[in-house]
């Protein structure tokens, strides 16, 4: 995901490693990468030059925070959005110990890309 994107914006707490941990991916595959509570921290300078925005979202970042991500960015000429699903978001809750073990494997995998939008600058 990051490899095909300028920018990728991660929607999470500074206090989750899971978020923190998508950054670091990112910047360790040479895309500028940032986390942010909501998009009210987005730097503008950010998107300078920057042609494909990615944005993915921490484990417990809540839905109506990455929306109104996605406003704020159309809102700066990043209209096109392609909503892709890189794994699907079907954790059961039946089974404490299968549970436990699926998130330690998610998280050997670098998971929590659960979803990423793609956004490209509009043309005019």
């Amino acid at each position: 995901m990051a490899s095909d994107a300028d920018l990728l914006l991660v929607v999470g707490s500074d206090n989750s490693s899971n978020s923190k941990r998508l950054v670091e991916v990112a910047r360790s595959l040479g895309t500028e990468a940032h986390l942010i509570d909501d998009c009210r921290n987005i730097q503008p300078q950010w998107l300078n030059s920057v042609k494909t925005v990615a944005l993915t979202a921490g484990a417990s970042a809540p839905e109506h925070l990455v929306q109104e991500v996605v406003e704020y960015l159309a809102g700066q000429g990043f209209g096109n959005v392609q909503e892709l699903e890189i794994m699907p978001e079907n954790v059961r809750l039946d089974c404490r110990r299968r549970l436990w073990k699926r998130l330690r494997r998610l998280r050997r995998d670098d998971g929590g890309l659960i979803r990423k939008f793609m956004m490209e600058e509009s043309a005019l």
